[in-house]
């Protein structure tokens, strides 16, 4: 079992990747971890997640107020929506939020990633819904997330960026990362022309894959 310590550096390895890859820019982007029914580690507000330490990790209760947090840091702005997702679904234990390029262009543009393109999109995301738009640190987010949170493990959010979650932080960040090859692999087989989508018998076929593979989260193969 991880110590919080460990924790707190495997936050700031997430947070090296997270910039690395281009998925925020400056001080953007937030995650968390949930330790107990009411202990949450987050990132800090106003600080680039690609330069943090173990120091800058702050502690939440349930409603996302600070428990411990070192002398010129303070939570995430958007807790509340990681709140919300960890209130909602018990089997979540982190999640992130980021701002990754393509899949934040779909976002901008009003735009879900539908399109049953490839077969592990099919099988780790099925389909990737589109939150409507709220205004960051404001309960408008959370409460537009919420509808997709029981069927979804990742969501767009409107004119904002992208929200994955899972059962450990590096899985919600590999949601994120595959929410982001999705949809650069959508956008670039649009400018050639539109891309040749997998039938609805071959999505079904690989529906029934995951669950025979027994894999964790929420996915639109749960809802036939």
């Amino acid at each position: 079992m991880q110590s919080e310590m460990d924790i707190k550096i495997e936050m700031c390895e997430i947070g090296k990747r997270v910039y690395n890859r281009g998925m925020v820019a400056a001080n953007d982007g937030n995650f968390s971890v949930k330790l107990s029914e009411n202990e949450f580690l987050c990132t800090p507000t106003g600080v680039s997640k690609g330069f943090m330490t173990p120091e800058y990790i702050c502690k939440v209760d349930a409603e996302g107020n600070a428990i411990e947090a070192n002398e010129g840091f303070k939570p995430s702005s958007e807790i509340k929506m990681h709140m919300r997702v960890y209130k909602e679904r018990e089997d979540v234990k982190a999640v992130v939020h980021a701002h990754p390029m393509y899949a934040t262009t779909f976002a901008v543009c009003g735009l879900p990633l539908t399109e049953p393109i490839m077969p592990e999109a099919v099988l780790s995301l099925g389909t990737v819904p589109l939150a409507k738009y709220g205004t960051p640190s404001t309960m408008e987010i959370p409460d537009a997330v919420s509808e997709y949170l029981p069927y979804y493990d990742a969501v767009l959010l409107e004119n904002h960026g992208a929200l994955s979650y899972a059962d450990s932080l590096m899985g919600a960040y590999h949601k994120m990362e595959s929410l982001e090859f999705y949809a650069r692999l959508l956008y670039q087989a649009k400018m050639l022309g539109g891309p040749k989508e997998l039938t609805d018998e071959q999505v079904k076929r690989l529906y029934g894959m995951r669950r025979q593979y027994g894999l964790t989260g929420r996915h639109p193969a749960d809802m036939l």
